[in-house]
Formats: structure tokens, C-alpha cells, sequence
């Protein structure tokens, strides 16, 4: 299910075209009084005695300075790249000329570049190598930002000639493309608060600092919590887990002065394995209440009172905008259009998925039950800590298959090359490793020449950071450090894939579970999509939040087909590809566990939506969530994926608000993206490629695309694929 946050993009062009798509750092929405002589002396300067502001240089049309990164750099980078866009977006404004496409759509869109080289770096800075100080420009620097681009984007002048251009689309020669940029944007700055007072202007500039601060204080505290270890110092308490894994427990005690001990970092990728795998039923559960308290234990990284700040502004926000709720602001524009849309969408499936928990803690809770009774261990009832462990013992007495027996063939640095060879035969991308050659914010960040195999043309680079570390932010992401357009010249795409695995001890291979490296292939997914991107302009670069997840969600499904199996999967010792037998064990139970998968999941998208679409503000964050769940029917086995405390998606930017349902949306549109690859004859067919690959996937926002769906499709996704996937009833 949820893999990923979203690609950074344009501040300018992009925010213009309402395409709220952001990594690890919250939205700039974005001055406007006359620059003073210092500002405008600043925004002439020459950059080159501040790295964060030079152009970047090298191969590739440039790469980013990740040598020369320093967080004491960002405030004067900040201060004069503000005062850059501040004086080309006056030009604009004192354009003397009438207003047209022309001479105020496209230098808009062509401006911000060191803005947007500094937001590229500054996002690595704050989600790959953050630390104290870091935190603390950020904290500073966020809601100064949010404020300059607020006040930009409401100078009454600048939407005056927006409109003027708007009020003339259809008699002015545009084309088809120039008009999508035309309404979308005059739509999305009366939607971000262009017509109202002055008065009213204010507030709203006060309202998206005070949630700026908000956001950077939530990840601070949030991160706070996910610095912190369980240090095991009886090896037996480990029991069951690989030895690789525990390995590297080792190392990262070792790491923190406790040599001697095991670490485990209270993050997803360090708890699952554990929460999977650890016959000690005690360790279990002291890490999954570790893991399921970030952000809830009361002290000073706790967040529930900055999560009922946020809340209250963003009502009152909606409220000033005209929207009835926040949900209804954030949704005008996504394919769902309403929070009822989403909403329906989702409760066409819990039940289905409530169900069917019910039937695997039945058989979870019959191997507990035939244990104690044969004397092999004592006699419990199945929680939340115990569900993963006992899903194993179902999935060995179902299948017979047990993940042990998958990781060894699932090493890390053959799955990479998997998904290259898989991008190449679907869509000719191709992957030269150049590690080494050009700079990188970690020694471990391996990178890779992008290129068309028909033409050798470059199409970019893909840097992949694989692995946790202190001082970046949990979870999987994809970003680009820069997007492709032709407006204004040709650019190439720098894009990257950042994952949270445990690296494997020195001199042995990385293994990853089953589940990560359908993240590997997911994260990939997003990268696909931006390096195939062919668009003019960069206001059509965009895609809703709830189409983005659609190209990683389907590039998952490719893992698992023969081919990459065959090649790829192949034993870390041995050098032997995966048995059929175990991929045939591995496919037949491609259905089980799809009720906890998708509880897990959708109540945090259901919550999330509740929590939004009302309008008096939640101000017991707790007890919202505890009411919810269970007015729901939330079974009490399992927790939401992502609970209120910790919920990064939400809290951390506006991005993801109202929102999580995205990730069912796309997935529909996944399953009836592969049944079409089905009924041509299977997952190689290059005619259903290359038709997703130029109507979905090159063509970035330039048509509303529940309009390109039904184009590659033929008609709307059916959500019976969806169910049938997950072996719900469809009826």
C-alpha cells in the first residue's frame, strides 16, 4: 500500500498550476511590496561566494553541489533568491504592455530558478542529512518563506493580470495547452484567496506561517522519537530473527557506543522485522509500543497539541478561502473532486477488508491455541504485536512458505538491476552506474546516467540513497532535484529514489524482505514517470495527488513476472535463481494477509478524512482517534498504519491532508491498468507500454487525466480489478 511521498517540483510554475507536490518539507505557497535598494542590490549580486546559489555545473547540464551543502549556507541562499523572485516577478507586474500568455504565463513560469535549485538542495539538507541545526533553520526559515511566497502570489496587480488573460482565453489564439495553464492557474489563486480583502489577505498570510512553524515543529518532534533505539543485550531475546539482520543490530549498537548490544531503531524498517520474526513475545511488544507511541509519550516530542494547532488553522483557513472544510479545499483539485467521492470509494472496500481480518485472526488465533496446547508455548490471545509474527505461521501452514526462505534471493543490488532491465524493456530507458563521478550528499548514495537505449540520448540522472541513517526522515520517497521541460530550453531530469533498508554488515549483501523490495520497485515507479515526462511547459508538469501514486503502484506488479524473477532473484551464496516451486508458493499466496494490508491501511485514509471533513476543529487528537476507529468497526488485532501522533503524511506539509485516500484511488487505476496488460497477453506486451507510456506517463498534466484514462483505457477503471486483487467479493 503506501510507499511513497511526492516528487518536489517548480515553486513558481508549479504551484501556479495547483500541483501540491512536495518531499519531505512542507508546501511553499507563496511578495509583493517594491524591493528595497539592498534587496534589489542582493537579487543582482553575483552568487558564486554562496554554493547554494551558484548555477550547477558538471556533466549532465549541471549536477547539485552536494559536496559544498552546509546549513549555515541556506539563510543568505534563502535571503537572495527571495529577492531574485521578488524582482523578476515585478517585472511582470510593472510589464507595461497588456496583459497576455506571452508576457505573463510564460516568464512566470520561467522564474525561480535558484529558488528552485536552493528548494532542491534544502530538501536533501532537511529529509537525507538533517541534524539540530538543521531543525533549527528550519523552524526559522519555513514560515519566512511561506510568507514571501503567500504575499507573491495575492499582490492584487499580479492576479489583475491573470485575469486579464483569463477573461481573453478563447478569443486570444491559445491552444489547447495554453488554456489549461490559463483556467488552472486563475482558478488556483481565487482557490489560495486572490479576491479577498485586504484584511482577510493578512490573515491568511499569518495562517500559512503559523502552519509552516507548525509543520517543521511536528517533523522535529517526530524525528526526535525516531532517533531513539531498543538496546537488546541478551542475544537470545533475538531468537528468530536472520542472522544478517541481527548482524546489523550489532553494528548499529556498535555505531552508538554499545558495542556488545543490538540496536533497534524505532523505525518501520528496523520494528518489522522484528514485529515478523522474533520468537521472544516480550521483545515484540516493547517494540511495537515503542514504534506505535512516536509523538505519544507525553514529553517533549510529543505532537498531539501541534496536531490540534494545525487542525484548528486549517479550518479556519477553509472557512476564509469560502470551502466548508479543509477536506473540500484540498480535494477542488483531484480526480475524487469531493471528500463524499473518496469516501465512497473507501467504504466500498472496508468491510470486505474488516472481514476478512476476522477470518485470519481466526487462524492465527488456532495455531496460538494448538501451541499452548501441545506444550510449545502458553496460551494468548492474538494483539497487535503478535499479528505479523502468527501471520508467518499461517502463511508456513497454508503455503508452506516461510519469508526466511525468500530473502536469501532477494538481494538488494540484483533487485536494482531488475528494475533497470525491466524499465529498459518496457519503456528503453536505460542505466549506466557513475557512482564516483559526480557529487553525492552521502558516501553510500550510489548514482546512474539515464539514457535511451534507441538513440543513446541522455535523459538524466537517478541518484538512489538506499539506506537508514540518523538525520533522515523515515519511509520512501521520490523526488526530482530538477524536471524536464522544453519552455525556455530543453532540461534534463535529476531524480531520486531515497528507501529506509538496514544495510547489511560490512563485506555481506544487503537483503531485503519481500515487502521491501516491492517499496524498491514502487519508489521506481515515480522515478519512471518524471524520466519519461515530454512537456513544454512546466505548468502542465504536475499531476493530482491522487493520479501520482497510479505509475509507482503499477510498476510494482513487474517484480514478481518471470523474467525479473529468473534474472534477478537469485540465491546471495548459491548465485541460483529462485525455484519455481518457491515462486509458485510466493504467487499462490499473492492474496493472503490482504486484510490486514488493507485495514492498516485504510483506516488511516478513512481517519484522515474524517478527521478533515468537519468543520469544528478535533482538539483531543486521541480521543478522535480512538471514537473513530471504533465507531468504524477497527479491529482492536491492529493499528492504523500511521497513527495521529506520527501521521508524517498529514502533518509535516499540507501535502498528504485529505489526501491518504490517494493511494486507493491510484490503486484502482492500477489493478485495471494491469488487467489490460493481462488481456494482451502479459506484462511485457509493448503495445499497451508504449500507449501507457505516451498517454499516461509522458504527458505529465496537460489533460485532465480522468480524461487520459478513459483515453489508455478505454472507459473508467473498474474497482472490481482492485478487489478481485486483494481476493475481496466483488459482488
Amino acid at each position: 500500500m503506501p510507499r511513497a511521498a511526492q516528487p518536489f517540483v517548480r515553486p513558481l510554475s508549479i504551484l501556479l498550476a495547483s500541483t501540491a507536490m512536495m518531499v519531505g518539507y512542507s508546501q511553499m505557497t507563496a511578495i509583493a511590496a517594491e524591493p528595497t535598494a539592498a534587496e534589489a542590490r542582493a537579487a543582482t549580486a553575483p552568487t558564486g561566494e554562496n554554493p547554494m546559489l551558484a548555477p550547477w555545473t558538471g556533466p549532465y547540464e549541471g549536477v547539485p553541489p552536494w559536496d559544498k551543502m552546509d546549513p549555515e549556507l541556506f539563510p543568505d541562499a534563502f535571503t537572495k533568491a527571495m529577492a531574485e523572485v521578488k524582482a523578476e516577478v515585478q517585472a511582470v507586474i510593472d510589464d507595461p504592455a497588456e496583459p497576455t500568455f506571452e508576457n505573463t504565463h510564460v516568464p512566470m513560469q520561467l522564474a525561480g530558478d535558484t529558488m528552485e535549485r536552493v528548494y532542491a538542495l534544502w530538501g536533501v539538507q532537511t529529509s537525507n542529512k538533517s541534524n539540530d541545526r538543521v531543525e533549527d533553520i528550519d523552524a526559522e526559515w519555513s514560515p519566512k518563506l511561506t510568507t514571501f511566497f503567500t504575499e507573491l502570489f495575492l499582490e492584487p496587480k499580479l492576479f489583475a493580470r491573470y485575469k486579464a488573460v483569463y477573461e481573453k482565453r478563447h478569443s486570444s489564439g491559445l491552444d489547447a495547452r495554453q488554456i489549461r495553464i490559463v483556467e488552472r492557474s486563475y482558478d488556483e489563486m481565487v482557490r489560495d484567496g486572490a479576491n479577498l480583502s485586504p484584511a482577510d489577505k493578512a490573515k491568511l498570510v499569518d495562517m500559512n506561517a503559523k502552519l509552516e512553524g507548525l509543520f517543521s515543529a511536528f517533523s522535529s518532534k517526530l524525528l526526535g522519537d525516531e532517533k531513539l533505539y531498543t538496546f537488546v543485550t541478551d542475544k537470545n531475546e533475538l531468537a528468530g530473527l536472520e542472522p544478517s539482520f541481527v548482524a546489523s543490530l550489532a553494528a548499529a549498537a556498535e555505531a552508538n557506543g554499545k558495542p556488545g548490544q543490538w540496536a533497534i531503531k524505532n523505525t518501520r524498517s528496523s520494528a518489522q522485522p522484528v514485529l515478523q520474526g522474533a520468537t521472544n513475545r516480550s521483545l515484540r511488544e516493547k517494540v511495537w509500543k515503542a514504534f506505535v507511541s512516536r509523538g505519544d509519550n507525553g514529553d517533549a516530542n510529543d505532537t498531539n497539541a501541534t496536531i490540534a494547532e494545525i487542525l484548528k488553522l486549517r479550518q479556519q483557513r477553509a472557512e476564509l478561502l469560502g470551502f466548508p472544510t479543509h477536506a473540500h479545499y484540498r480535494m477542488a483539485d483531484t480526480m475524487a473532486k469531493t471528500p463524499e467521492n473518496a469516501m465512497g470509494l473507501m467504504m466500498k472496500v472496508w468491510p470486505a477488508a474488516v472481514a476478512r481480518v476476522k477470518e485470519e485472526v481466526a487462524d492465527m488465533q488456532a495455531i496460538a491455541d494448538q501451541e499452548a496446547k501441545a506444550g510449545k508455548g502458553p496460551k494468548i490471545t492474538i494483539e497487535p504485536w503478535d499479528y505479523r509474527f502468527y501471520a508467518e505461521k499461517v502463511r508456513k501452514a497454508k503455503y508452506d512458505l516461510d519469508e526466511s526462505e525468500v530473502k536469501p534471493y532477494l538481494q538488494l543490488d540484483k533487485l536494482v538491476d531488475g528494475m533497470f532491465w525491466s524499465a529498459g524493456q518496457l519503456y528503453d530507458l536505460g542505466f549506466r552506474e557513475n557512482t564516483g563521478t559526480i557529487p553525492v550528499f552521502d558516501p553510500k548514495v550510489r548514482t546512474f546516467e539515464v539514457y535511451n537505449l534507441k538513440t543513446n540520448e541522455n535523459v538524466g540522472v537517478f541518484y538512489l540513497d538506499n539506506f537508514a541513517r540518523d538525520g533522515k526522515r523515515s519511509g520512501a520517497w521520490m523526488t526530482t532535484y530538477r524536471s524536464q521541460q522544453t519552455l525556455g530550453g530543453e532540461r534534463n531530469v535529476l531524480a531520486s529514489n531515497n528507501n529506509n533498508f538496514t544495510e547489511a554488515a560490512k563485506g555481506e549483501p544487503t537483503l531485503i524482505s519481500l515487502d521491501d523490495a516491492t517499496t524498491l520497485f514502487h519508489e521506481f515507479g515515480h522515478g519512471i514517470h518524471y524520466l519519461l515526462q515530454q512537456v513544454h511547459y512546466p505548468a502542465l508538469a504536475g499531476v493530482p495527488r491522487d493520479f501520482v501514486e497510479y505509475p509507482s503502484q503499477v510498476n510494482e506488479n513487474w517484480l514478481m513476472t518471470p523474467e525479473v524473477l529468473s534474472k534477478y532473484a537469485t540465491h546471495y551464496k548459491t548465485g541460483a535463481p529462485m525455484p519455481q516451486a518457491l515462486v509458485d508458493k510466493i504467487l499462490a499466496s499473492n492474496k493472503f494477509n490482504q486484510g490486514f494490508e488493507t485495514v492498516e491501511y485504510l483506516a488511516s485514509a478513512i481517519v484522515d478524512m474524517k478527521l478533515h471533513d468537519r468543520k469544528v476543529p478535533v482538539t483531543d487528537v486521541d480521543k478522535f482517534e480512538r471514537e473513530t476507529l471504533a465507531e468504524m468497526g477497527m479491529p482492536k488485532e491492529i493499528v492504523m498504519r500511521h497513527r495521529l501522533p506520527q501521521f508524517g503524511h498529514l502533518f509535516s506539509s499540507d501535502a498528504y491532508s485529505a489526501g491518504y485516500y490517494s493511494y486507493l484511488w491510484s490503486e484502482t487505476m492500477d489493478a485495471d491498468t494491469w488487467a489490460a496488460f493481462t488481456e494482451a497477453g502479459g506484462p511485457w506486451d509493448r503495445s499497451v507500454a508504449d500507449r501507457f507510456r505516451t498517454i499516461l506517463l509522458m504527458t505529465g498534466n496537460e489533460t485532465d487525466r480522468a480524461e487520459a484514462y478513459r483515453a489508455f483505457r478505454g472507459r473508467d477503471p473498474d474497482v472490481k480489478a482492485l478487489l478481485e486483487k486483494r481476493g475481496f467479493p466483488t459482488e
